[in-house]
């Protein structure tokens, strides 16, 4: 069944990470929306529940999730897709998000987003599961390219051409991560401004923003640990030229740090985006 439209937000945020917690708590945080981990509050009560609807009060909440696995042959949990239903419906999100990924097989979760060959058969399971989810949850999913060190050799199409044909096929939306185009395309050397040419860009409704590392073999690593670079500010600006209203959000996991630096990067993307209005005005 395919979803109502989602509407747009153009706003810019943050994560909720425990070291900034008093400052969304107290609602002094300057940010539009905050974005949380799904599953660090699936659990049935609790501390983390019992914070995330005080600082629900303060701001609109967008839900992004680690753990569906999207990609998954033998398909998606239903305790899983329970327990994230439950979550949404207390604390009515922007959306909820996954990535375009698997993390496990049978019972087992990796802790990880695994990659999936763009391949015919991968696109009908991806699509199947896509449109279970947004069934049992009963709103669509935004989903996010994921950041890339291998490919396959069976692969039929593009990234952005799977991503195309996956919101085609299930009226999804997509989370654009900056980040992980850059990273992808620096590592297998394609042209980032091919996958921004190639995505369906009517069907972003979010955009992440983070630093990555180099690791070896002249691989890059989306680690969220560094400050977004240059290079991925500059895709980002050019990005803006071509969206209408998205949200924004800066992504940090490690080395966080105070919540004043975060600002002053997401400052920074704020400044972007409005220069990138006034060029393609």
């Amino acid at each position: 069944m395919i979803q109502p439209p989602l509407p747009s937000f153009a706003g810019f945020g943050l994560g909720m990470r425990t070291e900034h917690y008093d400052a969304y708590l107290s609602g002094s945080a300057p940010v539009d929306f905050v974005e949380i981990i799904s599953e660090n509050f699936m659990g049935d009560g609790g501390r983390p529940l019992h914070l995330l609807d005080q600082v629900r009060r303060n701001y609109p909440v967008a839900m992004h999730g680690v753990s569906m696995s999207i990609g998954s042959a033998d398909g998606l949990k239903a305790d899983y897709l329970g327990r994230l239903k439950r979550l949404a419906d207390r604390i009515d999100p922007l959306w909820v998000s996954d990535h375009l990924c698997w993390t496990g097989i049978h019972g087992f979760n990796s802790h990880d987003l695994l990659p999936l060959p763009y391949t015919r058969e991968a696109l009908d399971i991806a699509s199947a599961n896509v449109a279970l989810a947004q069934d049992l949850l009963d709103r669509p999913l935004l989903i996010e390219n994921p950041s890339s060190y291998i490919h396959f050799v069976d692969d039929a199409m593009s990234e952005w051409e799977f991503l195309s044909e996956l919101t085609r096929r299930t009226g999804c939306y997509l989370l654009l991560d900056i980040n992980n185009i850059y990273v992808s395309a620096t590592n297998h050397g394609h042209d980032p401004l091919a996958y921004l040419a190639g995505i369906p860009l009517d069907r972003v409704r979010q955009i992440h923003l983070a630093g990555h590392s180099a690791g070896q073999h002249g691989l890059l690593i989306d680690t969220h640990d560094h400050p977004v670079p240059d290079p991925v500010w500059a895709l980002y600006a050019e990005a803006m030229t071509r969206l209408g209203e998205v949200a924004v959000m800066i992504e940090r996991d490690d080395d966080i740090p105070p919540l004043e630096a975060l600002l002053g990067e997401l400052a920074m993307a704020r400044r972007l985006a409005n220069q990138s209005e006034s060029l393609a005005a």
